[in-house]
């Protein structure tokens, strides 16, 4: 028998360590060859490892978590073959059997004889006198039931149970003529103390430890970086968006087989439209050394909520797509995020990103940049609310509207306050004026 020692191989270029996220085996397990071994996460994607040997695992790495070092031994696999020559186990060492003047003696002590029961008999204590009967004492008048919070109720489990599921002390609660806490009792109780709150707000729930490891560790990382190196600041605008959406629903409705047009590719669109006059905005910032990348295509990152966590996935090129082509390519990458199957080019490389929770968008929000990006940008939900508008004769009228706020964030280091405000205003002009928005 040999082992085989199974190193992390070097999994991407200017990768040095990568994280276990999921274990395949366990120490004694089987393994096949090109079996799966582990599951290694780095900066850029998730890599299934495979065993190129079958055999016995005999020891792995560590444990879900831990950052494991390109070239250092992963998992030890017991094979078939010449290996390092193991030292025979020792045999058991039996005791002598005991010889038979020992066993006569063993039995010699532990039989009793006569004399030892005679000499046990006369050590015992003389047994106690019978019991004198005693005449009853007379029966004195049952003292009425004190009621309180320590009162002894009468009432089932069932009762009892509802009661502290309630929060209700049964002592308080009037009994029927039996004297017994019934169901009826409580009812009655709680109809003429409705306002009383004796519902508890919830259940006690027992406290959970959680290990933070692979995607959420990642989050966790970017995001501190984010706040610790950029001086954000944000900026917020409210756009009617009443005639965009009409304008939606009206190119939903003759749509055909293509995709549902949500107000997320509209507002892509106005970005890329709007961005060639605040190329500050479509960029990167190198810190460590000192240099601001400006890009002329946008590649645009989509914050997505997947069950591993918040991904980012890229949509490459956005200015060269038209409407039908970004919600199309919105809901390939969104899809594609969510079940795990996105690429690692997929992922990475975005210029400028854009958040939105959709319905859950709130009224306001301050997006944390995705580093080494400059700027975010956050839609949020629409409501609606009565306006003052024109009302074609000189004067004004009130009407119902639909509006949305944007929310913006950006590097202080690298782009001012009047150039974001600036680009977001130009974003409300091409939202607000539809026709402007698909104009050629």
């Amino acid at each position: 028998m040999g082992t085989y020692t199974f190193r992390l191989p070097d999994i991407g270029e200017g990768i040095a360590e990568a994280e276990i996220v999921a274990w395949h085996v366990a120490v004694g397990d089987m393994v096949e060859e090109d079996g799966r071994l582990a599951d290694m996460m780095t900066d850029k994607a998730t890599v299934e490892m495979e065993s190129p040997v079958a055999g016995k695992v005999v020891s792995i790495a560590g444990e879900v978590g831990d950052v494991v070092a390109i070239g250092s031994a992963l998992v030890v696999i017991e094979t078939d073959g010449e290996g390092e020559a193991r030292a025979p186990a020792a045999a058991p060492v039996e005791a002598p059997a005991p010889t038979a003047e020992v066993v006569e003696e063993r039995i010699e002590v532990e039989t009793p004889d006569e004399a030892d029961v005679a000499r046990v008999e006369a050590a015992a204590p003389p047994p106690p006198p019978p019991p004198v009967a005693t005449k009853p004492a007379p029966a004195q008048a049952a003292e009425p039931v004190r009621r309180g919070f320590d009162a002894k109720v009468l009432a089932s489990p069932a009762v009892r149970q509802r009661a502290r599921d309630l929060g209700i002390d049964l002592s308080e609660v009037r009994p029927s003529e039996e004297g017994r806490v019934r169901h009826a009792d409580l009812d009655q109780f709680l109809a003429y103390n409705a306002t009383g709150g004796y519902r508890s707000a919830g259940a006690e729930r027992g406290d959970e430890v959680i290990k933070v490891i692979g995607m959420r560790r990642r989050i966790a990382e970017n995001m501190a970086a984010s706040k610790r190196h950029i001086p954000h600041f944000s900026y917020v605008e409210e756009c009617d968006v009443t005639a965009l959406e009409v304008i939606r629903e009206q190119l939903n409705s003759s749509r055909g087989d293509k995709p549902k047009l949500t107000m997320l590719p509209l507002l892509i669109t106005a970005i890329c439209r709007t961005l060639p006059k605040f190329p500050m905005i479509n960029a990167r910032y190198d810190d460590e050394a000192g240099v601001v990348t400006r890009y002329g295509a946008v590649h645009l990152g989509m914050a997505a909520q997947t069950p591993a966590g918040l991904m980012v996935p890229v949509i490459r090129n956005a200015q060269s797509l038209n409407l039908w082509q970004l919600a199309r390519e919105i809901g390939r990458l969104a899809e594609a995020a969510r079940s795990g199957s996105a690429k690692s080019e997929e992922l990475s490389g975005s210029t400028l990103t854009v958040t939105s929770l959709g319905p859950l968008g709130g009224v306001a929000t301050t997006p944390v940049i995705n580093r080494p990006e400059v700027a975010i940008i956050g839609p949020n939900r629409i409501i609606e609310r009565p306006m003052f508008v024109p009302d074609g004769m000189g004067g004004e009228r009130i009407e119902k509207r639909k509006l949305m706020n944007i929310s913006i964030s950006c590097d202080h280091r690298v782009v001012d306050g009047h150039d974001a405000a600036s680009f977001v205003q130009a974003i409300k002009k091409l939202i607000e004026t539809p026709v402007l928005l698909l104009a050629d």
